[in-house]
């Protein structure tokens, strides 16, 4: 928001400098320093008019007490500022509009004595000023009351904000629409979780409330069924509709959901749409073999997910060769990946899959295919004087398991990763 105060500021210098001369502003553009500049002084000029500079000196008190957190006297400036909406000599309404409605909203944030009510009037009062944020606001008017516990009042404002049509229907007012529908459905899902939570309590017994809880699950899935037509990231929306939809014991629509979230080629690269589906056949007893499916393609997307460590596992359990081959080439990439560096669990899964490769008789060269290309980098990554004392200290156990591997994994190379290492650097 700082820079948006910034930005305006500047624009208010700059058209006070437009009225001069062509002469002086070609002799100005030819001398144009490439030299960054300091903050200017928003000084008044002859031709600045009264009402732009009192304007114009609010903004700098208003940006001022904001950068000093003086919420009580930028509060005070703030109710004067809203008048450079009568100005329609220079600038853009809109952006004195935004301007706004982001210096009053952190305001009200951060003042002591800021009530539900004064948003509720800013919030209003933008909406109603002029059309272009009208859907942005109402989203974010219904934020501010969600935060609060007014869920009922943030769906009223996102029923109002999906009806509302202005002109002729664009791109962009096209999209702020279906997300305004979205987050609609998703308060219908909280209203449904509280009634639900009510539902489980044994001695809670209503038919007629038993049907409303329905009705907001119709209401939901209706629009979210026709939200995720549109290709798109919609995380959180996916996990409320299969929540429900597992509540109510439709697997089938639950499972399609999932499969075209992840498989359909119109929505972006998404890792999590591999999770969920993942998460779900996991908890539904789905064959093996289905789960390493969608494991392999996640392991594409992301080699260092934590769920490789379940891939290489179910990889290991099969009586495939190749398989064990498989499950040493993803513990070697995560393995690749600094945040498991110290992971005891990843390097005791990559001992046992080495322990059961040595029942090969060319192991060795299987081990070294895996590891080429690795021989030059991952002994500063993993095998260094520095990892032997920290693992030492912390994690004995971590240390006794990556001094069995050195040799196998580094047989050509002298590596300072043993417990010499740890003596010599406490001496130091």
């Amino acid at each position: 928001m700082m820079d948006d105060l910034d930005r305006e500021l500047g624009s208010l210098e700059h058209s006070e400098h437009d009225d001069d001369t062509s002469d002086n502003n070609s002799v100005k553009r030819g001398k144009k320093s490439k030299l960054p500049l300091a903050n200017l002084t928003y000084a008044e000029t002859p031709k600045e008019t009264g009402f732009h500079q009192s304007t114009r000196v609010c903004l700098e008190k208003i940006r001022e007490a904001l950068l000093h957190h003086r919420w009580q006297e930028a509060a005070e400036y703030m109710a004067c500022y809203p008048q450079i909406l009568e100005d329609t000599t220079r600038g853009s309404a809109l952006q004195h509009k935004e301007l706004i409605w982001r210096m009053s909203t952190e305001i009200l944030h951060h003042h002591p004595n800021s009530k539900l009510e004064d948003y509720n009037n800013i919030y209003e009062r933008m909406k109603h000023s002029g059309v272009k944020d009208y859907l942005m606001v109402s989203l974010e008017h219904s934020f501010h009351l969600l935060l609060h516990g007014h869920i009922e009042d943030a769906k009223r404002q996102l029923s109002v904000a999906e009806s509302w049509r202005y002109g002729k229907e664009s791109a962009v007012q096209y999209q702020n629409i279906k997300l305004i529908q979205a987050y609609k459905s998703l308060l219908d899902y909280i209203i449904w979780c509280d009634k639900k939570f009510t539902h489980s309590n044994p001695d809670y017994i209503d038919s007629g409330d038993n049907q409303e809880m329905h009705n907001y699950f119709r209401q939901a899935s209706v629009n979210l069924k026709e939200i995720l037509r549109n290709p798109g990231i919609w995380d959180p929306f996916i996990l409320c509709y299969v929540e429900m939809l597992e509540f109510y014991e439709d697997h089938e629509e639950a499972l399609k959901v999932l499969n075209d979230y992840a498989y359909d080629n119109n929505f972006p690269p998404n890792p999590n749409a591999h999770v969920y589906l993942y998460q779900y056949l996991k908890r539904h007893d789905a064959p093996e073999k289905k789960l390493m499916k969608v494991l392999k393609i996640l392991r594409v997307l992301v080699p260092s997910h934590e769920l490789m460590l379940e891939y290489s596992s179910f990889l290991l359990q099969s009586e495939k060769t190749s398989d064990d081959q498989k499950a040493l080439g993803v513990v070697l990439e995560m393995l690749d990946f600094a945040c498991w560096r110290s992971s005891l669990d990843v390097w005791k899964c990559l001992k046992n899959i080495i322990q059961k490769l040595q029942l090969e008789e060319d192991w060795k060269n299987i081990v070294s295919e895996k590891m080429a290309g690795r021989q030059d980098w991952w002994p500063a990554l993993h095998f260094t004087s520095f990892h032997a004392r920290k693992d030492a200290e912390e994690n004995p156990e971590l240390m006794e398991v990556k001094s069995s591997l050195t040799k196998i994994l580094c047989p050509e190379l002298m590596l300072k990763y043993d417990a010499e290492s740890v003596t010599s650097g406490e001496q130091t």
